[in-house]
């Protein structure tokens, strides 16, 4: 058991894990909004700012999401007001309304992503 405790401590301690070859700021995949900065950090710890911003979800489809991550994935579960500020923030910024306003632009620039080959 202290095995565990230990590796959870260092896990904790390393931050968010990166995808191969992903550089910046993990905040970068999510729009500004509230509870912006704990569920990016929440979510980029297990995998990449992008997997999430890929989604375009309900809220209820986010909430199966977040009960799926917990029974399969061994996630914190997310319990009361926390649960309800991760699906707020998720459905207004990864829902399928935004999708639907992104997809209406097609052709608007995307973000400017600094080249690490470049430097």
């Amino acid at each position: 058991m202290r095995t565990l405790g230990f590796a959870l401590g260092l896990l904790a301690l390393a931050g968010p894990v990166r995808a191969a070859g992903e550089t910046g700021d993990p905040l970068e995949d999510f729009p500004e909004g509230p509870n912006r900065d704990l569920v990016a950090h929440f979510c980029t710890a297990c995998h990449s700012g992008r997997l999430v911003a890929n989604q375009a979800m309900s809220r209820e489809r986010w909430d199966s999401a977040l009960s799926w991550m917990t029974e399969r994935h061994g996630m914190p579960p997310l319990e009361d007001e926390y649960r309800d500020m991760f699906l707020d923030y998720l459905a207004a910024a990864f829902g399928e309304q935004a999708a639907a306003a992104h997809r209406s632009r097609p052709f608007a620039t995307p973000p400017v992503r600094k080249n690490p080959f470049l430097d």
